[in-house]
């Protein structure tokens, strides 16, 4: 990864381009060009969630992730047998564990991690020693980060979705607290030796406050910017994203 002394980084999530291409049953739009142009936009890496119905990326769009970037890849996965398997395989920069309901429309919460430690512990522990960067997909809640630190998580990624939620809602004291909520959690984090990443949600209207975070490290926004792509090109939208996350933190 390039070293930018401490900017923000930022991850292009390409899912919703495959999500394009199944609708038709053919390969065209190809989310590896996307993944190609987002780098070249300023992104600082790539997420793919392989899911296990695989209703946007597929194992051979991982294959072709693995050879054609020059970004780290973030694999997003499910705790299983079948994904450890595929991760230890491709050997990806970073993995990180997400819940996964196969009648959910997209992820919906934080993984429950403090409930199910020893074995995340023994799920994790092969994929760190082949090298991988562990991170683990939790709400904004200190006993999921305490046990995400306990079980060698390397990386949290806090889920902005409620904070996203509400400013569509109009709810705006909910979407206060849930700033405010973020904040003191990822310096919790932060305080116990995890690297701090951020997602999901997030658009131009709600991304400053949280980039402005000082102990975020990493943002991971997939959905919106490929919407807007449609509207503006992925090389802008991504680039408008860019400028207003370096804004955030000037």
């Amino acid at each position: 990864m390039t070293d930018y002394a401490g900017r923000l980084r930022l991850g292009v999530n390409i899912d919703h381009v495959a999500t394009v291409r199944n609708a038709r049953g053919g390969d065209y739009p190809d989310p590896i060009r996307a993944a190609k142009l987002a780098e070249d936009a300023g992104a600082d890496g790539i997420t793919a969630h392989l899911r296990e119905d695989r209703r946007h990326i597929t194992d051979p769009d991982i294959e072709r992730l693995m050879d054609a970037l020059t970004v780290p890849l973030n694999f997003e996965m499910a705790a299983t047998d079948e994904m450890q398997k595929i991760a230890l395989r491709h050997k990806p920069h970073a993995v990180c564990i997400v819940p996964e309901k196969r009648e959910e429309r997209t992820t919906e919460g934080g993984l429950e991690v403090a409930n199910d430690e020893n074995r995340l512990a023994h799920f994790i522990g092969p994929l760190r020693e082949a090298g991988c960067r562990v991170s683990i997909f939790i709400a904004a809640d200190k006993r999921q980060i305490d046990a995400a630190h306990r079980i060698g998580a390397q990386v949290i990624e806090l889920h902005t979705g409620g904070y996203c939620d509400s400013f569509s809602d109009g709810d705006m004291e909910l979407h206060a607290t849930e700033l405010e909520k973020m904040r003191d959690m990822a310096a919790y984090a932060h305080g116990l030796g995890l690297e701090v990443h951020a997602g999901h949600g997030l658009t131009y209207e709600t991304v400053k406050p949280v980039a402005a975070f000082p102990d975020v490290m990493e943002l991971n926004i997939g959905h919106f910017l490929i919407g807007e792509a449609i509207f503006r090109g992925l090389q802008p939208a991504i680039a408008e994203m860019r400028r207003l996350m370096d804004e955030a933190r000037a």
